[in-house]
Formats: structure tokens, sequence, C-alpha cells
């Protein structure tokens, strides 16, 4: 009885034991190989799977997401015969597990190997300036060399990134110097436009000041013309209304034409006295007129004498 308990322990510990591992749990995003007597077998997803013990057996898993590899700085040369270091920066993804198990021993090794030959192929066609500016281009040429050699590695090549570029120490200095003398070029070129303005603003600031002072002068002289014009017609009206209430008094008296003639010639000194008269007419007749004022002056003698006559 008690042998026979210990049997069915021990097929049941067997029949665990076979059990626990025949079933294996793959995680997401990664696959197994399976081999069978040393040959692949089959490839297993990610879940439940099952093995045979002793028979099948399982490589280690897969990842199936993007990986990056990143490598240390290597020495290439340029074009122009420049030593500089350069480091990289590649991501690729697996896609065909069994290739990438069974197509290359070390697919670490062998990516950065074919990395470190291909940069050195780019670059030998690139000049240091050229190499310093073409980043984009690297990294593209880079990719599709990369990609077409790990093909049949079952692996795709997602990206290439150029990390850093390292120049000599005399390049780095020369390159920093002229980086300096760039920006102050720039600096005095900035300088000079600002000048530039400055001046441009300044000359057309007095320009239309200027514009301005004169057009004020103009206006003022203008109104000045306009006030000085008034002010005549003013004195000229002035003069014509003097002159009609004069000859109207002289119309309703009962002077001779020997009297106006000389109350006209003592009127000329008035008329003359003004400042808008510019030009004063004297009557050709000056000689009968002073003929005339000679009469009337013996005719007003004579009344005079009369009339003292009368009195005495």
């Amino acid at each position: 009885m008690s042998v026979g308990l210990v049997v069915s322990g021990i097929l049941a510990l067997v029949v665990l034991a076979f059990a626990a591992r025949s079933i294996r749990i793959i995680p997401q995003a990664r696959v197994g190989i399976v081999q069978r007597l040393g040959r692949y077998h089959r490839t297993a997803e990610s879940g439940l799977t099952f093995v045979i013990p002793l028979v099948d057996r399982m490589l280690p898993k897969t990842d199936l997401r993007e990986q990056v590899v990143s490598f240390q700085p290597q020495a290439v040369i340029t074009n122009d015969n420049v030593g500089i270091q350069i480091s990289t920066v590649v991501y690729y993804r697996i896609v065909d597990p069994r290739a990438a198990e069974y197509e290359v021993a070390n697919l670490r090794v062998a990516l950065e190997q074919i990395t470190q030959t291909t940069l050195r192929n780019v670059i030998g066609n690139l000049t240091l300036d050229r190499t310093l500016v073409s980043r984009d281009e690297i990294n593209a040429k880079l990719r599709t060399v990369l990609d077409e050699v790990t093909e049949r590695w079952g692996v795709r090549i997602t990206r290439v990134e150029i990390k850093e570029i390292i120049p000599p120490r005399d390049i780095q200095q020369a390159m920093e110097k002229q980086m300096q003398a760039e920006r102050d070029r720039r600096a005095a070129i900035l300088k000079a436009e600002g000048e530039k303005r400055s001046a441009i603003l300044k000359a057309e600031g007095e320009k239309e000041s200027a514009i301005l002072r004169a057009e004020g002068e103009r206006r003022s002289a203008v109104l000045r013309a306009e006030g000085e014009a008034e002010a005549y017609r003013k004195v000229q009206q002035a003069q014509i209304e003097m002159a009609a209430a004069l000859f109207a008094r002289l119309h309703e008296s009962d002077l001779s034409p020997e009297a106006l003639r000389y109350l006209y010639l003592r009127t000329l000194p008035e008329l003359a006295k003004g400042e808008a008269n510019k030009l004063f007419v004297v009557p050709s007749e000056l000689q009968g007129l002073a003929g005339v004022a000679a009469a009337l002056g013996g005719v007003a003698a004579r009344d005079k004498r009369g009339g003292a006559r009368g009195g005495s």
C-alpha cells in the first residue's frame, strides 16, 4: 500500500516536472526560437506555448521592439585629408527572428563594424566643411547602405544619426576664430545699417522740417500780403468816401470855378499824405492854377481892406 503511494507520488512529480518544462510563456513583443534535436523547428509567438522536454529547446527570446545602439567615436579621414572623429547612433528592428539568429553570429558587433566601414566610405568622399554641414545627407547614405546589408540578417535599419563630430584641436581653434570674425562682420554690418538708417531718418526729418518751415513762411507772407492789400483797399475806400463827401459839399456850395480849382490845389497835399498812395498825379495846369490862386488871393485882400474902411 505504502509502496504504491510512493510510486504514485513519484509519477505525479515527474508529470508535474514534465508539464512545467513543457509550458512556456512568451511576453508581448517578443518571440522564441524553438529548436528540435538541434535544428530550427518553429518561431513561437507571444503568449502560451508548449515544447517537448529533452527534445525541444527554446533559445533566448528575441525582442521585436526598436533597438538603439550607440557606437563610440571612430577616426575617419575626409576627402581633404583631415582626420576627425565621429560617433553614431543606430536604430534598428528585428523583422525576421530566424534570420537574426542563424544568419549572423553577433548582431551588435556585426552592426557596429558595418557602420564604421560605411561611415569611412561616406566621409572619405566629403570635405571637412561639407561634412560639418551635411549631417542629414550622411545619415541618409548610412541608412541606405546599412539597410541593404542587414536585410539578409532579418534586421531593418529605421534611423541612423551622427551623434558628434570632433575635428582636431587646431581645426576647432580656426573654426572658432572664423566664427568670431563672422560675428564681428555681422555686427559691423548691423551697426553700419543702423547708422545709415539713422542718417536717412535724420535727413528726412530735416527735409520735412524745412518744408514745414517754408510752408509756414509762405503762408505768413500770403497773410501779410492779404493784410496789406486789405489795408490798402480800406485806405482807398476811405479816401474815395472823403473825396466824395468833399465834392458833394463843394457841389452844394455856390463857389466859382476859380475857387473850386484853388480848393483842389490845396487838397492835393492832403491826398498825398496817405501811406497807401504809391502814385500821385499832379495836374498839368499848375501855372493856370497858380494864377487862379493869385487872383483869389488879391480878391481876398481887397475884401479885407474894404471891411477895414467900413469899420473906420
